[in-house]
């Protein structure tokens, strides 16, 4: 059987693909506990195994792609 390896990498990843969900409304009310405590534990570990390069969520790149649509308010 091959072993496979999570790397933190991966977990920085279901963090930031857990806080684009969060943002945009795909947890219900019920589910938010369970996903936040999910999250809490990785991010915790993340910061365990690399304190100076990963402190925040943020900091890693969202492998989800969030597009803004800027709109011109001006008057022309």
């Amino acid at each position: 059987m091959e072993t496979k390896i999570v790397t933190i990498q991966d977990l920085a990843g279901v963090v930031s693909i857990i806080d684009v969900c969060s943002a945009r409304g795909a947890f219900k009310g019920e589910e938010l506990a369970g996903v936040g405590r999910l999250r809490e534990t990785f991010l915790a570990e993340v910061k365990e195994q690399q304190p100076d390069e990963v402190t925040a969520p943020s900091a890693v790149p969202s492998p989800v792609a969030e597009t803004t649509e800027e709109t011109d308010t001006s008057d022309s």
